[in-house]
C-alpha cells in the first residue's frame, strides 16, 4: 500500500472509529421516539430553553448546545452540553431572541435556528462529511501537534543565536539548541506567547501576504509581520535557526494544507457534560486583557454578585462588566501627570517588520505606557493593579538613607507602581515603586502586604507594599521594602557577605542568584513565605522567599527547579519537567505551578527535601519534592512526551468557587481553548472547553462564591480570553475579547 492511501485509510478508520464511538455512546437504551416528542421530556422553565440533539445516527450525546444574543447591551453566549441521551437544557437566559445551533466533534455547526426563553427545541445536528470537515472544529493544541519534533539523537543543533529563554542558562551553548526540551520550550513560550499556534490563522498561510516562490519564503515574511515580527524572527532563529524552522513550520502547513488531521479530542464526558459557560463579548478588537478579578482570593465570597475586572495592557484601562445586566464599561487608567503619559517609558516595538496581513501598515498598539498587569482585591474591596504609573523613580530608591536601598539598589527600571482603585469612589491612587516587576499577590497577614515579583533584566527578588502603612501615611518609601536573591550558600541560616557571578562561588560566603527573572507570584497561606516563579533560563525555578522581622537583614531566599538536566534534556521521559509559569498553594500549603515548558501540573512539597541550604542548595538539589502530571491532549508528533497545550497559568481553589472539591488546580489550557481541572485526590482531569469562538487562550482565573446557600448557580469561575491577537479568532477581524463565567451543575439537565 502506497503511504499515501494507508494515509488516508488512517484518518477515514479513525474518523469511522469516533464516530461509531460517538453513536455506541450516544443511542438511549430505550426504543427511539421522533425528536420533538423526546424533547417536550425535558423540564422547560420560563428563562430556560431545553430540548434533544439528534443527527441522523440518533441522538448526540456530548455536543455543545450554544445560544448567542445581540439584543443585550453586549453580545451574550450561553453553552452547556447534552447528556447521554442527546438532551439539554440552557438555564436561566436573559429575555431576547436568541439564535441556536450544534456543535460537536464529529459534525459540522448544524443550522442557526431561533428561540426565545421558555422554548422546547429539537435540533437537527449534522454530521461531518469527512475527517477534514469534522478537524475544522479542534482546539488549536490538536492541530499543533502535527508539528514535527526533531528527535533527541538530533541535539544539540546549530542555530542563529541566543534567544531571551537561553542567555545565560547552564544548560545552552552559544549558537547551539542543546536538547530537544530547548526545543520544545520554544514552540511554547517561544512561539506562544501571545496567542495560540494551531487555530486556523496559524496553520494557514493567509493570501494577505502574498505570493511567493515557496513556501518558506511566506513563513520567512509572515513571522516578520506586524510591531513583533523582529522579535518573532528573532525567536525562530535563535530555537529552531533560521533555515530549520522555516522548514520545520513550512512542513507542518504544508502537510496540513494537503489534508493531513490530528485524531479527533474526545467529546465530553462525566462531570464534563455538567459545565455551563456564560459569555460576555468585552474591551474592542484591539484590546489586550491581561488580568482579571472577580473577588477576593483569601475571602471569595467578597463581592458576591458584584462587577467583574479586567486590565486592558494595550488601552491603559480597566473593563469592568456587570454580569447581571450585561453591561460593560471601560475606565482609562489616569496619570497624575498626563503630560508624561507620551515620554513614559515604552515596552514594545513601534514600528512593523513588515505590513501585518490584517491590519497593513497600522500601528495596531500605539499606546504602550502604563501597561496594567494582574489585579488583586483587598479587603476593603479595592482593585491593587500594578503599572507604569510614572515617568522617574523617586530619589529614595538611590538614598543611603533608605535601608533598601543600602543593601540593594535594583538596575533602573523606570515607571513602575501599583494603583489603588476603589470602586465605591471611582478613583485611584498610586504608589510609586523603585522596582519592576511582573506580578503581584496580596499576603495572609493583617497587613495585606503587597507582594510583587521582581523582574529587572535577568534579576529577581521581591518587593512589596505594606497596605497598613500606605494607607496610614500615603508614604511611598515608608511603606515598601524590597529584597534580591540572595541563597544561604555558607549554611549558617542567615544572610551575610555573598559573591556573585562572574565571581565564582566561596563556601564560606553567601551566594546572590542572577537568572531569577520573576514572573508568577503567590503566597503560602500556611506559613506566609513568598513563592515566584522564574521562567528563564531553562529550566526555570521557584524562588521561596522570606522578609523575616526585620528586612532587608533578615531576608532568606530558597531555589528549587524542576527536576531537569542536560542528561535528562537528552533523554526526555515524564521526570523532565521545565518553565513554571503561575504559583499557587493548596490549604495545606502545598505548592502547585504549571509548568509551561513541558506541559506539566507539578506540585511541590519542600517538606520532603533532604537539604534546605548550603553549597549544594542550588537549585536541583530536591527533586523529591517533585510531582509532575502531564496535561490531558496530543503529544507534538516526533520521539518525545511533550504535550502540544500551553499551560500558562494556574490557580488553585481553596474555597470550593467552583464546585468541585476544595483544592482543586485550575490551569489554564491557553492552546487548547479551555481551563483545565485537577483533582489531587483521584489525579483525574477534568476539561472544561469554550467551543465557540475557537481561540479563546487565558492567562489568568479568579473564582467567587455569589451565594453558598444557592447550590452550583451561586458558585462559579472567571477567566477572559487574553489572546493579543483577537484577529486570530474564529470570529475574524472586529472581534473583541470575552469574559467567561465557568460553573458546574450536577447534571445536564438541572436547572
Amino acid at each position: 500500500m502506497g503511504r499515501g492511501l494507508a494515509t488516508a485509510v488512517l484518518f477515514l478508520g479513525m474518523f469511522a472509529g469516533v464516530m461509531a464511538m460517538g453513536r455506541a455512546a450516544a443511542r438511549p437504551a430505550r426504543p427511539a421516539v421522533p425528536a420533538q416528542d423526546a424533547a417536550s421530556q425535558v423540564s422547560v422553565g420560563a428563562t430556560d430553553i431545553g430540548g434533544v440533539v439528534t443527527s441522523s445516527n440518533g441522538p448526540e450525546a456530548g455536543v455543545w448546545v450554544i445560544a448567542e444574543t445581540n439584543d443585550l447591551p453586549t453580545k451574550f453566549r450561553k453553552i452547556v452540553v447534552t447528556d447521554d441521551h442527546g438532551r439539554y437544557l440552557i438555564p436561566d437566559l436573559p429575555k431576547a431572541h436568541y439564535k441556536i445551533w450544534v456543535r460537536g466533534y464529529g459534525l459540522v455547526d448544524s443550522e442557526r435556528v431561533d428561540g426565545a426563553p421558555g422554548s422546547t427545541l429539537a435540533l437537527k445536528a449534522v454530521v461531518a462529511p469527512d475527517p477534514r470537515a469534522a478537524a475544522q472544529y479542534y482546539p488549536a493544541n490538536y492541530w499543533y501537534s502535527l508539528m514535527q519534533v526533531p528527535p533527541r539523537t538530533a541535539f544539540p543543533l546549530k542555530t542563529s543565536g541566543a534567544t531571551q529563554s537561553q542567555a545565560g542558562s547552564p544548560y545552552y551553548t552559544p549558537g547551539f539548541t542543546k536538547t530537544q526540551a530547548d526545543w520544545i520550550e520554544g514552540l511554547h513560550s517561544g512561539c506562544e506567547m501571545c496567542h495560540q499556534v494551531g487555530d486556523k490563522a496559524t496553520r494557514e498561510l493567509e493570501p494577505a501576504l502574498g505570493k511567493f516562490d515557496a513556501n518558506t519564503d511566506a513563513w520567512a515574511r509572515r513571522v516578520m509581520s506586524g510591531q513583533f515580527g523582529p522579535l518573532m524572527t528573532a525567536e525562530m532563529n535563535g530555537t529552531f535557526g533560521h533555515d530549520r524552522g522555516l522548514a520545520t513550520f513550512t512542513d507542518w502547513s504544508d502537510r496540513i494544507a494537503k489534508g493531513e488531521v490530528p485524531a479527533a479530542p474526545p467529546r465530553p464526558q462525566g462531570i464534563e457534560r455538567n459545565v455551563v459557560l456564560t459569555m460576555w463579548n468585552v474591551g474592542t478588537d484591539k484590546a489586550f486583557l491581561h488580568g482579571i478579578l472577580a473577588s477576593n482570593k483569601r475571602n471569595p465570597t467578597q463581592n458576591a454578585y458584584g462587577h467583574v475586572y479586567n486590565t486592558d495592557w494595550e488601552a491603559a484601562s480597566v473593563i469592568i462588566v456587570d454580569p447581571s445586566e450585561s453591561t460593560v464599561q471601560t475606565v482609562k487608567i489616569p496619570l497624575r501627570h498626563e503630560e508624561e503619559r507620551a515620554t513614559m517609558p515604552h515596552v514594545e516595538p513601534y514600528v512593523n517588520g513588515a505590513p501585518s496581513p490584517y491590519w497593513g501598515d497600522e500601528i495596531v498598539w500605539p499606546e504602550d505606557a502604563v501597561n496594567p498587569k494582574n489585579p488583586q482585591m483587598d479587603s476593603k474591596g479595592r482593585m491593587w493593579v500594578g503599572m507604569q504609573n510614572h515617568k522617574d523613580n523617586p530619589a529614595f530608591c538611590k538614598s543611603p538613607n533608605n535601608p533598601y536601598a543600602k543593601n540593594w539598589i535594583p538596575p533602573y527600571e523606570a515607571g513602575w507602581g501599583v494603583d489603588i482603585y476603589d470602586p465605591k469612589t471611582g478613583k485611584f491612587d498610586a504608589v510609586d515603586l523603585c522596582f519592576g516587576f511582573h506580578h503581584l499577590m496580596i499576603g495572609d497577614d493583617k497587613d495585606e502586604t503587597v507582594y510583587f515579583s521582581l523582574k529587572i533584566g535577568q534579576i529577581g527578588g521581591v518587593g512589596w507594599v505594606n497596605s497598613r502603612v500606605w494607607d496610614q501615611t500615603h508614604d511611598a518609601e515608608k511603606a515598601q521594602g524590597w529584597c534580591p536573591s540572595i541563597i544561604d550558600y555558607n549554611g549558617d541560616g542567615k544572610i551575610g557577605p555573598y559573591t556573585r557571578a562572574p565571581q565564582p562561588p566561596d563556601p564560606k560566603l553567601d551566594r546572590f542568584v542572577d537568572g531569577t527573572r520573576g514572573y508568577g507570584i503567590g503566597v503560602n497561606p500556611v506559613d506566609e513565605s513568598v513563592w515566584v516563579a522564574i521562567t528563564k533560563p531553562m529550566p526555570g525555578k521557584l524562588l521561596r522567599f522570606v522578609p523575616g522581622p526585620n528586612p532587608p537583614a533578615t531576608c532568606m531566599t530558597e531555589i528549587y527547579e524542576p527536576p531537569y538536566t542536560s542528561a535528562e534534556g537528552a533523554k526526555g521521559g515524564d521526570k523532565l519537567g521545565y518553565v513554571p509559569r503561575g504559583v499557587d498553594f493548596d490549604t495545606n500549603g502545598l505548592v502547585w505551578t504549571a509548568l509551561g515548558g513541558s506541559a506539566q501540573l507539578a506540585s511541590f512539597d519542600r517538606t520532603k527535601c533532604k537539604v534546605l541550604n548550603g553549597p549544594t542548595a542550588t537549585g536541583q538539589h530536591c527533586p523529591e519534592g517533585w510531582t509532575l502530571y502531564p496535561a490531558p491532549g496530543p503529544t507534538f508528533k516526533g520521539e518525545n512526551e511533550a504535550k502540544a497545550d500551553w499551560l500558562y497559568f494556574n490557580w488553585v481553589d481553596r474555597f470550593n468557587a467552583l464546585g468541585m472539591g476544595k483544592n482543586a488546580v485550575v490551569v489554564t489550557g491557553s492552546g487548547s481553548d479551555s481551563l483545565l481541572v485537577f483533582q489531587p485526590a483521584t489525579k483525574t482531569w477534568t476539561v472544561m472547553r469554550v467551543p465557540y469562538p475557537l481561540g479563546f487562550y487565558s492567562r489568568g482565573v479568579d473564582g467567587r462564591i455569589d451565594d453558598a446557600k444557592a447550590g452550583w448557580k451561586g458558585r462559579g469561575i472567571w477567566a477572559d480570553n487574553d489572546t493579543r491577537t483577537t484577529w486570530h479568532v474564529e470570529t475574524g477581524k472586529g472581534t473583541p475579547s470575552e469574559l467567561v463565567h465557568f460553573q458546574v451543575r450536577p447534571d445536564p439537565l438541572a436547572k
